[in-house]
């Protein structure tokens, strides 16, 4: 299929109906931008309530930069990666000191957390500039159209699948071609069980015509999951729970706060057994007990360290862990 009839077919199909997602219904780069960080390692059903309470706080690119880091966490706690909230805010400082938002591609690079994909989405969506946006959706696109078998996770496989994209792109409506062709590697061209049927490129997608769709994209380099298992405490006092806030240099999650581990409180006595969690990041799969404890009744009220109580109201107020977050739900907290 020639690039000009590709790219026709895609927005075709686009027009003719398409997920109603609420960063759909704007050109405001600043949304755009807070939906597409927000989108990145994260489903987009599971963002739409993130984005909608992120928004009604933060409404605007100065009110996020006049914001406290720790109201940003909170608002961000559940949708893990928090550097990308970091990001977000230190951007939008920036942002603002600059008396606005770059409107090219190698401004929009250079602020905080923002690589390749996101700059190309803000500058085809909100400024109409002829960029196309490469993920894992459209490298499996590109892969199954051409029928190419080029290992991914080679850099130079993903630069000349890049360029096939570029070619594809339609130069007058490059925002609507590039949620396009997301949007069919999200509902249609999916990693298993593709939906050739109903696919719009199907008359020349060549992996098709192969029989061999589902064998495509190739990715060889591949990392074995790191499995860790453990056991969160939920410490009670009257209508408090425990928890203990990570330090300010953590590597990770930084200043958020968790349930405590058994090496946390030695003393402390487990009790029933609410269940366990599951929790991933990037190739570390957790699975932790969740158990009742109490302290000991020679340590004191609270222990020492980086400790505090809190009530239900107060942990909706204050940043989170994702697997704390977890806990607390499993054990009837939140």
């Amino acid at each position: 299929m020639p690039p000009v009839l590709l790219g026709e077919s895609l927005l075709q199909w686009y027009a003719d109906g398409h997920r109603d997602l609420p960063w759909r219904h704007t050109g405001d780069p600043y949304r755009i931008w807070i939906s597409e960080i927000m989108l990145q390692q994260t489903r987009a059903q599971a963002v739409i309530p993130y984005y909608e309470r992120f928004l009604n706080r933060f409404p605007t690119v100065e009110a996020l930069a006049a914001a406290d880091e720790n109201q940003v966490l909170t608002l961000w706690s559940g949708l893990g990666y928090y550097s990308r909230a970091r990001n977000l805010r230190r951007a939008a400082q920036q942002i603002v000191a600059a008396g606005g938002f770059p409107r090219d591609l190698d401004g929009l690079r250079a602020l905080p957390g923002i690589g390749d994909y996101t700059a190309a989405a803000i500058a085809s969506i909100a400024f109409g500039l002829p960029h196309v946006v490469v993920d894992g959706n459209v490298l499996r696109v590109v892969a199954r159209v051409e029928n190419d078998a080029s290992d991914i996770g080679l850099a130079r496989t993903r630069e000349r699948f890049r360029r096939i994209a570029q070619s594809w792109l339609d130069t007058d409506n490059p925002g609507a071609f590039n949620q396009a062709i997301m949007e069919l590697g999200a509902t249609v061209c999916l990693p298993r069980n593709p939906q050739c049927l109903v696919c719009p490129l199907a008359a020349g997608c060549r992996a098709l015509q192969e029989g061999v769709p589902s064998q495509l994209p190739v990715k060889l380099r591949r990392v074995e999951p790191l499995k860790i298992e453990g056991v969160l405490f939920v410490v009670r006092k009257g209508t408090h729970v425990l928890l203990r806030q990570r330090e300010a240099d953590a590597r990770r999650m930084a200043g958020f706060w968790d349930l405590p581990a058994p090496g946390d409180l030695p003393d402390a006595q487990a009790g029933e057994c609410f269940g366990e969690i599951r929790h991933t990041i990037t190739r570390h799969r957790y699975t932790l007990q969740v158990v009742a404890a109490r302290l000991s009744k020679t340590t004191a009220q609270i222990p020492r360290g980086p400790f505090q109580w809190f009530d239900a109201e107060t942990l909706c107020r204050v940043p989170l862990s994702t697997t704390a977050r977890k806990a607390l739900k499993l054990a009837d907290v939140l």
